[in-house]
Formats: C-alpha cells, structure tokens, sequence
C-alpha cells in the first residue's frame, strides 16, 4: 500500500500537512459546532473535534512509513517531479 501511494505521488510531507491540517479542522470544528448548536451543549462539540482528530495520527503514521519507505529506495530528498522523470526516463 505504501509502495503505490509513493508511486500515485504521494510524499511523506504531503502526508505530514495533512495531519497538521487535521488538528487545525478539529480545533475548526469544535469551535464552529459549539456556536452553532448552543442548544446542543459541549459535548456534541467534543464528539466533532475528537472524531477529526483523531485523523491525525493515521496521516502521521502514513507519513513515517512513506518516510521509512523513501529512505529505503533513496528519494527522501528528491522532488516528485524528479521522481517522474527519472521513471518516465527508464
């Protein structure tokens, strides 16, 4: 799986901004449903900003093992532009 998400283009730091985003959007979340829904008390709230939040370590697990993944075929420090190229070359 890891193998054809590096090979779709997906790197380790698009995997990283995605988890920091996830934090950024639970924070989002619980702040707009707490002014949303004033009937609907904190809790509900809580269930929001918990559930998206809890999409940010599946994106930081994704992005250590596209890590690990990269430093074992040697493209940690390559773009992925060099990367199609140097396939579309072969």
């Amino acid at each position: 799986m890891i193998k054809k998400l590096h090979d779709m283009g997906m790197r380790s730091e698009h995997a990283y901004m995605a988890a920091f985003a996830s934090i950024g959007l639970s924070i989002a979340t619980w702040v707009t449903s707490l002014n949303a829904e004033p009937g609907a008390g904190i809790a509900r709230a809580d269930r929001w900003g918990i559930f998206i939040g809890e999409w940010a370590p599946t994106f930081f697990g994704l992005g250590l093992a596209l890590s690990h993944y990269e430093q074992s075929e040697g493209t940690l420090l390559a773009s992925v532009s060099d990367i199609r190229d140097e396939r579309a070359a072969m």
